[in-house]
């Protein structure tokens, strides 16, 4: 997966065609985010750069529940794309520890 502003825009689109909204703003941010789920909304930390808010993203919107009936062709496969990233993630980290 491409690490552009576009790839970026994609990802943020899964998250509002799921009624998320996305905001990038200043604060202690451990982790990068913060999600307020009762409000559906995602609070990126606004200094990361464009690689460390996709690789948050790609981290996030599996744990996330998204209403893949909502999402637009493109976007769905977007989505697969980024479950299945995320389940080749953990069945490494699963086999190294």
């Amino acid at each position: 997966m491409k690490l552009t502003q576009t790839t970026l825009d994609k990802l943020e689109d899964i998250l509002s065609e799921s009624e998320f909204v996305v905001r990038y703003e200043r604060g202690n941010f451990q982790s990068g985010w913060c999600l307020l789920e009762a409000k559906r909304i995602v609070v990126l930390n606004k200094f990361l750069n464009v690689e460390a808010r996709i690789n948050t993203l790609l981290e996030l919107i599996p744990v996330l529940d998204i209403q893949f009936d909502r999402l637009t062709h493109e976007s769905q496969k977007l989505y697969m794309e980024v479950q299945k990233l995320s389940l080749t993630e953990s069945k490494m980290a699963a086999t190294t520890s």
